[in-house]
């Protein structure tokens, strides 16, 4: 058995210059607070360089860094939303992500409908999902909603849904992005509380997340990225202080 269930070596991912990702990354990156975008050789931008790393099983990582560090571009390399440009993963379990709010949903279709379908693109059978249906309803709270169709959700509502899926996929392996950032405390203080199970049952957790009191109390360990590089690397509260110094990566010639 492998002494590891993720691994990355050298990643890397550039978006060419009519690349759609390329404007929605670029869109993120200039919010307030967000790391500068440098043009990294003609034709495109480097989101993510040269990024290595390994998890152990049953560890939970934090990934730490301000937007546009490339943070979604790696956890969407991993959970093969898209391919790298350059380097490779290595995975060892059955992988659930939960990236995006309202990811693999059809805005057609009701909350119903979409936790079979979304279910399902995440690896499910109809007849787990059908044994896991009143459990998934029952921890999103949306039950008065669950017919109604998805594109009248809020997109708090949207992420609970995704969350309550994937939160009862069982995976081995688990990507989280930003599952805390939406929704109200009480919500937020459920998904906490579901994170922190599925690391005493030993799944391996990828986190992002910009809270600090959640890295700190759920992550062992923590990687900080800053400009789609990895600059450090050590136990979540190393990491947490080492970003609050404000440390930055050299700018490229």
């Amino acid at each position: 058995m492998s002494g590891f269930a993720v691994r990355a070596e050298g990643l890397g991912k550039k978006f060419a210059a009519h690349d759609r990702s390329l404007r929605a990354f670029i869109e993120h990156s200039v919010r307030p607070g967000a790391a500068a975008i440098r043009p990294r050789g003609s034709g495109g931008f480097w989101a993510l360089r040269d990024v290595s790393f390994e998890v152990a099983p049953g560890e939970v990582l934090g990934v730490l860094g301000g937007n546009g560090a490339g943070k979604s571009v790696m956890l969407k390399i991993l959970a093969r939303v898209t391919a790298p440009s350059e380097g490779r993963v290595e995975l060892h379990g059955h992988v659930g992500p939960l990236l995006e709010v309202g990811a693999g949903f059809h805005p057609e279709l009701s909350g119903r409908d979409n936790i079979y379908f979304n279910g399902a693109i995440l690896g499910m059978t109809q007849r787990r999902i059908s044994e896991k249906f009143d459990e998934i309803v029952a921890f999103s709270g949306l039950e008065p909603f669950i017919g109604t169709p998805i594109k009248l959700y809020s997109s708090g509502m949207r992420m609970r849904l995704a969350f309550s899926v994937a939160a009862h996929l069982e995976p081995e392996i688990l990507l989280i992005d930003e599952a805390f950032a939406v929704g109200d405390a009480a919500f937020r203080e459920k998904c906490r509380r579901k994170i922190a199970d599925f690391a005493r049952d030993g799944c391996t957790l990828l986190l992002v997340s910009h809270d600090s009191a959640v890295i700190e109390e759920l992550c062992d360990r923590a990687i900080l990225l800053e400009g789609g590089r990895l600059i450090y690397e050590g136990s979540a509260a190393e990491a947490l202080r080492f970003q609050a110094r404000g440390s930055t990566v050299p700018s490229e010639p």
